[in-house]
């Protein structure tokens, strides 16, 4: 859940200066001929916020269903974290240098991410397996609580 804080963090503080860079009229964001740059910064400020609130929502899931890691969880979150760095960094980057409208070399890193991405996805779902299989348990209210 930190990365995911502290990367909502980053993007979101992205977003303002896009929208500071807007309201200011900045013309290396505002000109027609940087529409590039502004829709991969645009998409980077995007992809970045999104992964980041997936980010602290998986951490939640692993306190609430412990099971979701089991024996892949380093693999599942070091996809998780490498995706949130190269899918927003990979639009990032694609904007600071662009070619008669086609985005920069930066773009590549996006294809990456997007894979690693779907990994960690993948992953959580079929863990996600063991707690359904696990039925009616979950849901019954503790010994405790009864005993209140």
């Amino acid at each position: 859940m930190r990365f995911g804080w502290w990367s909502l963090l980053v993007f979101i503080t992205l977003g303002l200066t896009l929208e500071l860079m807007h309201g200011f009229k900045v013309r290396m964001y505002l000109d027609v001929a940087n529409d590039t740059r502004r829709l991969m910064w645009t998409l980077a400020h995007a992809h970045g916020a999104l992964l980041s609130i997936l980010h602290i929502v998986f951490g939640l899931s692993l306190r609430i269903a412990p099971e979701l890691g089991g024996e892949r969880l380093g693999v599942i979150s070091g996809s998780l974290v490498a995706a949130s760095v190269l899918l927003p960094g990979g639009f990032f980057l694609g904007g600071v240098v662009f070619y008669s409208g086609d985005p920069g070399l930066g773009i590549l890193l996006v294809p990456v991410g997007a894979a690693l991405l779907i990994a960690a996805v993948l992953g959580v779902a079929r863990a996600s397996r063991r707690i359904d299989a696990m039925g009616p348990e979950m849901d019954r209210p503790s010994t405790r609580s009864k005993n209140r």
